[in-house]
């Protein structure tokens, strides 16, 4: 190559450097993300977390490219913002859609692992996990996050979920560590909460988890948003029938419950 060529190129390449961290230019790239499918922010740590191809690009990009602002790198994350998009839409992602929320925790685990020590404590959580995490996997669940002595877990559907809390229940009776068995209670609810990541988030989680916190002591909560849409096969199947939730007298109100929204317990008939 010329002098005058290497010349020419490199003026070319300085020109592409500078009109790319341009404010102008690059405000304009973000504006028409704006217009285009999915998440116009994609490429934030919350929105690239958890697994998914578009979401494995874009951390590579992020971390090839300059932090620095520039319409690059907002064109290249536009682009993988409107994959993540098309795969949400085609079932491969995560959208908005109804999905059953599942919160569960052992009843007493605190003042039992105070006298326990962490030693054996340790032990206890890890066959809780197992017992509890499996059934919940085999039935299509997605275990979210692990929370000391309990999980929070979404199911496609409340078919699945409560398949699965009962499973879980079944083999949760079959652990044992010196002596102490634990006892599960759990929530379950239906709704349509964000996925950001790996996490999910919004009223519905919380309203889930509140809907555990009448488990009182080892019970099957459901909302009606989610037992309307069990059918009636799974209840036969399970032995389960639906008891009204009545707050005790000296019970703390839920807060964080929408007014109208019952809770259900979920009961088990013995076999015959």
């Amino acid at each position: 190559m010329s002098p005058s060529a290497r010349e020419a190129l490199r003026a070319v390449v300085d020109t592409a450097r500078t009109v790319n961290r341009t404010d102008r230019v690059v405000d304009a790239v973000r504006k028409l993300r704006g217009v285009l499918p999915g998440d116009p922010t994609f490429g934030d740590p919350l929105s690239t977390a958890g697994p998914g191809t578009a979401r494995l690009v874009a951390r590579v990009t992020d971390r090839l490219q300059s932090e620095e602002p520039g319409a690059a790198k907002e064109v290249s994350l536009g682009a993988l913002q409107v994959w993540q998009a098309l795969l949400e839409r085609t079932g491969r992602g995560r959208g908005e859609r109804d999905v059953t929320i599942v919160f569960t925790d052992l009843v007493g685990f605190s003042t039992w692992s105070l006298s326990a020590g962490d030693a054996t404590t340790l032990i206890l959580l890890k066959q809780v996990a197992r017992a509890v995490e499996r059934p919940m996997q085999d039935r299509g669940g997605h275990i979210v996050k692990r929370l000391g002595d309990g999980v929070m877990a979404v199911f496609p559907s409340a078919d699945n979920a409560v398949g699965a809390v009962f499973d879980a229940r079944d083999a949760l009776a079959r652990v044992t560590v010196d002596g102490y068995t634990p006892r599960m209670r759990v929530g379950i609810h239906t709704g349509r909460p964000r996925a950001v990541g790996s996490d999910w988030l919004g009223v519905d989680v919380t309203v889930s988890a509140r809907v555990m916190q009448a488990g009182a002591d080892g019970n099957v909560m459901i909302s009606s948003a989610a037992l309307d849409t069990v059918s009636p096969e799974v209840l036969a199947a399970l032995r389960l029938s639906a008891k009204p939730y009545r707050r005790g007298l000296f019970s703390p109100k839920l807060d964080g419950v929408p007014e109208g929204l019952r809770i259900n317990r979920l009961v088990q008939a013995p076999e015959r």
